[in-house]
């Protein structure tokens, strides 16, 4: 008898489906919470079962079932531990622990296709196109690579998964992975996930107004309340705030709390090891302790949300040659503007600020780090032009050139106020 204990997100069910496939009926699976697993691999141990083969897989155990497996093991005990989280590293100490996070042409591994690739390596599986194309799917999502890749397809198996149960899903899964066939959503499945679409998108429309902003260790960190869809806002909030370097999505209720970022130089899966918890660099989570709470919640209640950037603009844009202008709460005015090609200024209630700044990004982040600053609507810029820019900025040189950013402001008076 085979035993599989693994994660009950999609990975970890992605690995229940391939063990389906390939152990058919000779297999008892179970899908466990993070601190679920413990509490079951504890009651394996109690009563073990040495003709059994025990895997784990997108999850660890703590140091106590640690040490009970490897004693397990070496007395002759069957365990294989497959993971591809960061924070379990040291299990590979083990033999009978294999932790990957990454493969050698760059591409992050998924629990399910580390799996995958170790029955196809023992001979436990036989190897079809349906299931290589599932498998790739469900890493692509889980690593997020579907989103630099535009693989919606991943994105939606994600979607249909949280839509049904785990059995439901579970059986769908193996039986259209049997037919062998292109992996397709049927008609009922797309009319589901059509609906389900355009809640998330309510769900996080309503989420961005609620987003809080603080500084957490030198870090500038959104902080949302949320019960549902944390990687579709982690990606939404991240893209929509490039200035802030992680997104933390606490769950009071269920007090968890995931961390996700879009940036390169952060790695939240630290993050979250300094409150118990681990995952990737760009999405991890953690069990919302005292000491956590006290940082991402009852510090943060005292702030008002950002005001989001005015988005139905058509002069005062972002990155214009014309300048940008942003205000805060504390009615401060903030002017963006190239002051050559290769450098932007940025200038705080009509003086210049100290810093330099080699790219428009780069001064947006500052104010809005700084400012918590955010873009104002257009007829709020072009009085700001009518007021303070005008003969400071508009006519440059004495031979009557005009500066690259001049605006013909009385047209574009009249257009605003004709729309």
């Amino acid at each position: 008898m085979y035993r599989l204990y693994t994660h009950n997100d999609l990975d970890g069910v992605g690995c229940g489906i391939v063990a389906k496939l390939a152990f058919d009926g000779n297999v008892e699976i179970r899908y466990n919470s993070v601190m679920g697993l413990d509490f079951q691999v504890s009651r394996f141990l109690e009563k073990p079962r040495k003709e059994d083969q025990l895997f784990i897989t997108d999850l660890s155990v703590s140091e106590d079932n640690e040490k009970g497996l490897d004693k397990y093991v070496k007395s002759g005990g069957k365990v294989n531990l497959i993971d591809h989280h960061k924070s379990a590293l040291h299990f590979n100490n083990y033999s009978w622990a294999s932790v990957q996070v990454d493969y050698d042409d760059g591409r992050l591994a998924s629990a399910t296709s580390l799996f995958y690739e170790h029955l196809k390596n023992e001979g436990l599986i036989t190897p079809t196109n349906s299931i290589e194309e599932f498998v790739e799917l469900v890493r692509q999502y889980d690593t997020w690579e579907w989103d630099q890749n535009e693989n919606v397809t991943a994105k939606r198996l994600n979607d249909l998964f949280f839509m049904l149960s785990i059995d439901e899903f579970e059986e769908r899964m193996v039986e259209r992975l049997k037919k062998n066939e292109a992996f397709a959503f049927d008609e009922f499945e797309e009319k589901m996930l059509a609906l389900e679409e355009e809640k998330i998108q309510r769900y996080v429309r309503k989420k961005k107004r609620e987003l809080v902003q603080t500084f957490i260790d030198d870090y500038c960190v959104g902080i949302v309340h949320a019960e549902s869809y944390h990687s579709e806002l982690g990606n939404e909030l991240g893209k929509d705030n490039a200035h802030l370097d992680y997104i933390a999505i606490v769950s009071v209720g269920g007090k968890r709390m995931s961390l996700r970022t879009i940036h390169e130089y952060i790695d939240v899966s630290e993050i979250a090891g300094n409150y118990g918890g681990g995952g990737h660099a760009k999405a991890s989570g953690c069990s919302l302790t005292p000491e956590a709470y006290e940082y991402f919640v009852a510090e943060p209640f005292k702030i008002d949300p950002m005001r989001a950037d005015a988005f139905r603009n058509q002069y005062n844009l972002k990155e214009s040659i014309h300048g940008s202008l942003y205000e805060n709460r504390d009615d401060d005015q903030f002017f963006v503007y190239p002051s050559d090609e290769d450098e932007w200024t940025v200038e705080r209630n009509g003086s210049p600020v100290e810093e330099e700044f080699v790219s428009f990004q780069e001064a947006e982040n500052y104010i809005k780090r700084n400012y918590s600053a955010w873009l104002v609507r257009d007829e709020i810029y072009v009085q700001f032009l009518k007021e303070n820019v005008i003969e400071l900025k508009l006519y440059a040189k004495e031979q009557g050139d005009v500066a690259p950013y001049q605006l013909d402001l009385e047209q574009h008076e009249g257009e605003l106020y004709s729309h």
